[in-house]
């Protein structure tokens, strides 16, 4: 029911993505009318794999956090995660509001021990392919030890979805030691004592891009400044290049034998293609999917549950938190 589009977006994107994986099935939460009006135009619906369950509430995008949890207990975020939690749903995918979800599934799923709170993780593009960027807004203020335990689950679950020794750096205003505030100076002491753990140092946002480091660990305020950023200097940069291809005869010439590179390109830097961001550290799998999402940008927040499910990402972050946690 969040997100900018709703059940006008999600319920296309659910349909896709079931024709895309015939093994998956689906849980549609939230106020039933709507939803079934919206499959009622879908074609080819496979109801076997698609279930609707009812939610009364609705948490909207400007909602306090505290508000939603103790306000509204239907509301279709929470019904989600309880499924979850009842082991009737191996993840939740969302396109809510980010607080609420993050306070709801802290409150419904729990941590996993030793971790005090869960961080939002997600594929950056670089040069070489992909990092793992976190926190990406779920924990503004952070301390030293919020830090170490974001770097320890972000290596974690890069090795488990396919990255071997993942190289881990901590994002700062420079790269030598005395750069940097106070807590990022604390969570890199702690960090080099980290027995098991591949940490490089500092790195800076050109490094990032660069590919210098698998994982790249921040609070929240600046990974989210970071993540919209970059989002928006992509389409900007893409929007450019396209015009100066359209700007007179010999320029669409040019841009005629141009545009499947520049197609590839847009692609490859889509937001879609790497929409949704894992809450780490939780004792169940929950996808936050973008707030202005489309059916394509959503069905990739799916794909990215479905993916963290088969690689039962949570039992290999417990097994593996226990020998890298102080």
């Amino acid at each position: 029911m969040g997100g900018d589009f709703g059940p006008h977006c999600i319920v296309p994107a659910c349909i896709s993505a079931l024709a895309e994986f015939p093994s998956l099935h689906l849980a549609l939460v939230g106020q039933a009318p709507l939803i079934e009006e919206q499959l009622a135009r879908q074609s080819g619906v496979d109801r076997s794999r698609l279930q609707v369950h009812h939610a009364s509430e609705v948490i909207t995008m400007d909602e306090r956090p505290a508000q939603a949890l103790r306000g509204k207990p239907d509301a279709s975020m929470r019904v989600a995660l309880e499924l979850v939690r009842q082991r009737q749903a191996h993840a939740c995918v969302s396109s809510g509001n980010t607080g609420a979800l993050m306070a709801l599934s802290r409150y419904v799923l729990k941590t996993l021990p030793g971790i005090d709170r869960p961080a939002m993780v997600s594929p950056i593009p670089t040069e070489r392919g992909h990092c793992y960027l976190l926190d990406l807004g779920a924990n503004v203020d952070c301390s030293a030890e919020h830090l170490y335990q974001f770097a320890i689950m972000g290596a974690v679950a890069a090795e488990t979805l396919g990255v071997s020794r993942p190289r881990v750096a901590l994002l700062n205003v420079g790269t030598e030691d005395i750069k940097g505030n106070q807590q990022v100076k604390l969570a890199a002491n702690m960090l080099q004592q980290a027995h098991g753990l591949n940490f490089i140092g500092y790195i800076e946002g050109d490094g990032m891009y660069r590919g210098e480091a698998d994982v790249v660990v921040c609070d929240g305020f600046v990974g989210n400044i970071l993540l919209k950023s970059s989002e928006g200097l992509a389409k900007m940069i893409t929007g450019r290049v396209e015009k100066l291809f359209s700007d007179g005869l010999f320029a669409q010439a040019i841009g005629a034998l141009a545009m499947p590179l520049l197609r590839r390109l847009k692609a490859d830097l889509a937001p879609a293609r790497h929409n949704g961001a894992s809450f780490l550290g939780l004792q169940g799998i929950v996808v936050k999917s973008h707030g202005a999402a489309g059916q394509e940008s959503f069905q990739s927040a799916i794909r990215c549950a479905l993916r963290e499910v088969q690689e039962n990402l949570p039992q290999r972050l417990h097994g593996r938190l226990e020998d890298l946690l102080l």
